[in-house]
């Protein structure tokens, strides 16, 4: 299906990118396949630097010394209460003591009661949150502030193909860390050294509980009788490179999880250069080669877990795996077998090369062609609603709760497989984007004409059927609420 340049603009933008922000459309020019790949070209595609953030071993850092502040002042304060409880059991027994001798002297000096303090303080997030929201608001503004959008949908299409959860207490403070050291480096980098990056990051360690995996013949092993974690292994085969069901067995995962013990990082209450940072240690280490997939591995220490990612990234499996995951997540549930084996073939000719295989994506005819039927996902939609209108929150936390309302909270996907990319999944929470749409609509409907928004955002692509329903609107507000809930803005 031939489309004239404003209707590629338009789908460009949509489908891989953000959506054009004010004005965007006119400015994107005549080669939109072009301004895609020049966008994923530049030197600093997807990264953020911000000095103000945290690394990952200073945000462990930073959570470890807050709750050893928390726990030394929840000490001092069970001291003080059982001071207060002795002391008024002495005084209690001095009172009784008293009343036993003068009766009549009790009520007379008697202190009346204190009156209840009801004012409680005003609760402030804890460094681990503020952490946490620090890091949201620069993702936000990174999304929001981005001329085209194509590096950061791949940013969190990673992000979610690599996931970790805040919902596991100590990963909290370095979620978004995780995604500036481990994935945003990457996007248009190769494949395996994303893997390596993600699988030896603190924070994957601790998601998938490998920091703390023992060999059972290495020394600590032998000195413990248990240890051995296969959680990493197992997402790592299973989501994260091959897929599920792609010819390994279980003796197979038990074997890598034995080849990947000793992986972990520095704990933060040693504040030296290793706290927060990864380690191997030797002594948790299962010695000895180890059989995985057909293959022996006898390298020693990090080495050998290094060598089976290597041919992990490398295998075939993985190679189809992530080009269907590429394929269903920009174009369709059930995208074009062509466009697929366009991307695997892709993968594996250039050994893993992510720009490749995205310059792939953006310049396969499917991958224009198709209906425009995939549903965004929450986040998606609320900031593309707020790049077409322009209004941009000054405060990250009303997001990041709506995020949370829509089903979608921010690195806190429900399991190690991330957010679905399935439209089935997100179509129950139609009705409470409607209440978010109504919501940001009365904010700003008096501010902004969602006619042209509307033109602005979809050009050729905005349909009779919702320019009339925007023409028909009661109010302002009550226009941009719709526009918000069309069938343009809700898919791509």
């Amino acid at each position: 299906m031939a489309l004239d340049p404003k209707s590629q603009a338009a789908t460009a933008l949509h489908r891989f990118g953000l959506a054009p922000k004010p004005g965007g459309l006119d400015a994107f020019g005549s080669d939109p396949r072009g301004a895609l790949i020049a966008d994923l070209s530049r030197p600093d595609a997807g990264q953020i630097r911000n000095d103000d953030l945290m690394t990952s071993a200073e945000a462990l850092r930073a959570a470890y010394d807050f709750r050893q502040e928390k726990k030394a002042a929840r000490l001092a304060r069970r001291a003080e209460e059982e001071q207060d409880r002795a002391a008024r059991n002495e005084m209690a027994k001095a009172s009784a003591k008293a009343a036993d001798s003068k009766p009549d002297m009790q009520a007379q000096n008697a202190a009346p009661a204190a009156p209840p303090n009801n004012d409680k303080p005003k609760q402030q997030p804890g460094v681990p949150q503020q952490i946490f929201l620090d890091e949201a608001r620069v993702r936000l503004d990174a999304a929001l502030n981005a001329d085209v959008g194509f590096a950061e949908r791949l940013v969190w299409f990673w992000s979610n193909h690599f996931c970790i959860s805040a919902d596991k207490g100590v990963t909290r403070p370095v979620c978004g860390s995780f995604e500036r050291e481990a994935i945003r480096p990457h996007i248009a980098g190769k494949f395996v050294d994303m893997l390596l990056a993600v699988e030896q990051h603190p924070a994957m360690l601790m998601y998938l509980d490998n920091a703390a995996s023992i060999g059972p013949n290495s020394f600590a092993g032998q000195r413990r009788g248990k240890g051995l974690n296969e959680n990493l292994a197992r997402e790592i085969m299973e989501l994260h490179t091959l897929g599920v069901r792609t010819g390994y067995s279980q003796a197979d995962v038990t074997s890598f999880a034995k080849v990947i013990t000793g992986w972990t990082y520095g704990p933060p209450r040693l504040d030296n250069a290793k706290s927060g940072q990864f380690i191997f240690n030797e002594r948790m280490h299962e010695p000895g080669p180890q059989h995985v997939i057909d293959r022996n591995y006898d390298q020693a220490g990090v080495a050998q877990g290094e060598a089976v990612l290597r041919r992990l990234a490398a295998h075939p499996a993985t190679a189809q795996h992530i080009a269907l995951k590429l394929a269903r997540h920009f174009v369709a549930d059930e995208p074009p077998p062509s466009l697929v084996e366009r991307l695997r073939k892709r993968f594996a000719d250039t050994g893993g090369d992510l720009k490749e295989v995205s310059v792939a994506l953006v310049t396969a005819p499917e991958a224009w062609d198709a209906p425009r039927t995939k549903l965004r996902k929450p986040n998606e939609w609320m900031v593309s609603s707020m790049r077409a209108t322009g209004i941009f929150p000054s405060d990250v936390r009303p997001l990041v709760n709506a995020n949370t309302l829509l089903g979608e909270p921010l690195w806190r996907p429900p399991a190690p497989n991330g957010f679905s990319d399935m439209n089935d999944a997100w179509t129950d929470g139609l009705a409470s984007r409607l209440d978010i749409a109504n919501r940001f609509a009365r904010q700003i409907g008096e501010m902004i004409d969602p006619e042209t928004v509307a033109e602005q955002s979809f050009g050729p692509l905005l349909s009779r059927d919702t320019q009339e329903t925007l023409a028909r609107a009661e109010s302002r507000a009550q226009a941009v609420a719709l526009l918000l809930m069309a069938p343009e803005f809700q898919r791509r």
